[in-house]
């Protein structure tokens, strides 16, 4: 074997990513290798073995997801003290009764959940799953579509294992990237429906205690009226998703047929790897962060996300404007959701990572507006039929409505509501 010169290793990836024709005797030359094909198979077998050992090529490595995340998930987890979970089982029973005045989707009988952060990165793998395979599957189908376009003719032969190999090494660092902002995200979510979907299939109630302690004791409020609202808040969250079965699929539904249709740009990948430094991986890092390595959404993109937004804020805003209504007890009700409604609103740094890892904004922009739309539904046809618009996907408002509500409360004070749930309902069953 010739020797290996670590230098022309450098100037070659430099020259390879920047999609320059590459001379196999360089490339032999810089890895220290005879030109020799069987030699050149023989390192792409154990660099496809070491990038992912004993796993196919197909799809996110989600061990490695769960490994990450749960690793800085527990750097600064502590237990909480017997006193929140006190609290929160205090505003569990008092809060389902105050609930039941003011909704008629039904209640929930399983007990509250308390998780650590390690739980929450366990118990939420699924939804996030769920979210960002279909992305994480084109991150990688791009980098081995990038590596084939600019792969010398010489090399043919051994396309398929080498694409192999950087479809694994893109699944890796998205990973990595995954596992980061999952880590970091169980240091700021409160509770199992906190990111506008609830982490359970079959919803339940539930709290990442420490936060929501955290959280509790920097606020300037009485903190049993803090745990009021928000065990109420999340009460109406898992009763909404747990009567309504197919909101949650819906939802999911509609964000990965989003993600499926994401695009890569190729350009972005190229002008990217022309200031391509090997000591400095951070660049390739804050590439995925930024999302610079997703194409411009197209029209129909744009209408799907629109729609996702619309039913993200629907969401909000029934549970915002039940939680609203069932807790006019408290005396500091009103500070206490506006804490709300700003945090929902921004959302924390290692939320925007993921989201913007997926390509899509979870936070709903109309949630006032939703909200408002719900209270006005409310005061003018009732709670009942406020409620029954939850019986089917056929029957929620669309964006118009939100904005003005006029037309939807005409319908539902004349009882046109009861005949389209009930065509839906027919349809539904044929």
């Amino acid at each position: 074997m010739d020797e290996q010169k670590p230098e022309d290793f450098e100037a070659l990836l430099r020259r390879f990513l920047a999609g320059e024709p590459l001379d196999p005797e360089q490339i032999a030359k810089a890895a220290g290798l005879p030109v020799d094909p069987a030699a050149l198979q023989q390192l792409l077998s154990k660099l496809t073995a070491a990038i992912v050992p004993g796993e196919t090529t197909e799809g996110l490595n989600w061990s490695l997801v769960e490994t990450q995340a749960k690793q800085i998930a527990s750097a600064n987890s502590r237990k909480v003290t017997e006193s929140v979970g006190k609290s929160i089982d205090a505003a569990m029973a008092t809060g389902s009764l105050w609930l039941d005045e003011v909704t008629d989707v039904a209640s929930i009988t399983s007990e509250p959940k308390l998780l650590s952060r390690e739980l929450w990165v366990a118990d939420s793998l699924g939804l996030f799953k769920d979210l960002a395979t279909p992305v994480a599957n084109r991150m990688s189908e791009a980098l081995t579509e990038n590596f084939k376009e600019n792969l010398p003719e010489e090399f043919s032969g051994f396309m398929s294992q080498a694409s192999g190999l950087m479809k694994s090494a893109g699944s890796v660092m998205f990973a990595m990237q995954m596992g980061q902002a999952l880590g970091r995200m169980s240091e700021e979510v409160l509770s199992a429906g906190d990111i506008g979907l609830p982490i359970f299939k079959e919803p339940r109630p539930a709290f990442v205690a420490q936060n929501l302690a955290e959280l509790v004791d920097s606020l300037e409020e009485d903190s049993d009226q803090v745990y009021f609202y928000f065990v109420i808040r999340e009460l109406a969250h898992a009763r909404l998703f747990k009567q309504s079965k197919w909101l949650r699929e819906y939802t999911v539904n509609l964000i990965t047929a989003y993600a499926r249709e994401i695009s890569i740009d190729n350009t972005r990948i190229i002008e990217m790897s022309e200031n391509f430094d090997p000591a400095d991986i951070g660049n390739i890092q804050k590439a995925f962060e930024s999302g610079a390595l997703i194409a411009p959404r197209t029209p129909s993109q744009t209408i799907a996300l629109e729609r996702i937004e619309t039913v993200l804020a629907l969401i909000e805003g029934w549970v915002d404007c039940v939680t609203q209504a069932a807790t006019t007890r408290l005396p500091r009700s009103a500070a206490v959701a506006e804490v709300v409604r700003r945090k929902r609103s921004s959302g924390g740094p290692a939320e925007k990572t993921f989201l913007t890892l997926i390509g899509l904004e979870l936070r709903p922009r109309k949630l006032r507006e939703a909200s408002a739309m719900w209270n006005q539904i409310t005061e003018a046809a009732g709670i009942q039929k406020r409620d029954a618009i939850w019986s089917h996907p056929d029957l929620l408002p669309t964006d118009a409505d939100i904005q003005d509500p006029t037309a939807l409360i005409a319908k539902l004070s004349n009882g046109a509501a009861e005949d389209d749930m009930d065509q839906a309902l027919r349809d539904l069953l044929s």
